[in-house]
């Protein structure tokens, strides 16, 4: 499925698919059309503009219930106190089911990119609230993600718990001049980055790799995990992440695959500021 919302990162062209990788075995005259397509209406995305998000949860609240309170004073107030400090947090409002009662339990975690300011966190976080309440206005569960952060929240518990259901790829149209030694540098490079992720308290790592003499001298990447996991379960869902750049980005001269636990990047420019 091709979401519809097609942005401009920096200087570079990029092209957004869900998780939903099926387009992968149309017929190729028909991806290219369809990307061509799409590239007519490419628009410039500002620092506002979501990356991605999904309403996954298919049950839904009311506007006067104990869910939307919670769920308001979690994404309003808690979340947006919590996380921008460390930039991460996560927090729970409500109670939870029993004795045959509906839970109104809401869970929430918030994430913002390693190198992000505790200012220019909260502002994203407080964005990110803004957007899943317009969005997802009564789904009991909703995930956006944005270049700064993402927010998440829930009537589940999913603390702690690898998230690979809630995932979407992006990558640049333009193509390197040699895939062939291309794609196994990208791997070198975000591999050793995910083992020094979780290895790491903040779970988030970057790095660059040499590429010789060239238009494009470096490669860059970056890897980040949400602090709720451990450090094995930091390194198992990036190197599952990794092992999907195959279904969107080779041969690209960027790529990410982004899940609702963590998220691998490269580019040929560098992405964290100096």
């Amino acid at each position: 499925m091709i979401e519809q919302s097609i942005s401009t990162i920096t200087e570079n062209k990029y092209i957004t698919f869900q998780n939903d990788m099926s387009f992968s075995k149309q017929n190729p005259l028909f991806i290219t059309s369809t990307l061509l397509f799409s590239l007519i209406f490419l628009h410039a995305a500002t620092a506002t503009d979501p990356l991605f998000h999904f309403c996954f949860n298919k049950e839904n609240f009311t506007s006067n219930s104990p869910f939307a309170a919670n769920l308001n004073e979690l994404l309003n107030n808690r979340l947006p106190i919590k996380v921008p400090p460390t930039g991460f947090g996560v927090s729970s409002t409500g109670q939870g089911g029993g004795n045959g009662n509906d839970s109104s339990q809401v869970n929430g975690l918030g994430l913002c990119r390693g190198d992000v300011s505790t200012e220019n966190c909260k502002t994203c976080v407080v964005e990110a609230a803004k957007e899943l309440q317009q969005r997802c206005p009564y789904n009991k569960g909703a995930v956006v993600w944005y270049d700064n952060c993402l927010l998440k929240y829930s009537d589940d518990n999913f603390f702690g718990q690898i998230d690979n259901s809630n995932r979407f790829y992006m990558w640049n149209v333009q193509d390197v001049d040699n895939a062939e030694s291309f794609n196994p540098k990208v791997k070198e490079l975000l591999s050793g980055l995910s083992y020094k992720a979780s290895r790491t308290s903040k779970l988030y790592a970057t790095g660059d790799m040499d590429l010789g003499s060239g238009p494009d001298p470096k490669l860059y990447g970056l890897v980040q995990c949400t602090r709720d996991l451990n450090g094995m379960d930091c390194q198992k869902c990036l190197d599952d992440a990794i092992s999907n750049l195959p279904n969107c980005c080779t041969g690209k001269r960027g790529g990410r695959v982004v899940g609702g636990s963590c998220y691998v990047r490269y580019e040929l420019y560098s992405i964290v500021d100096a």
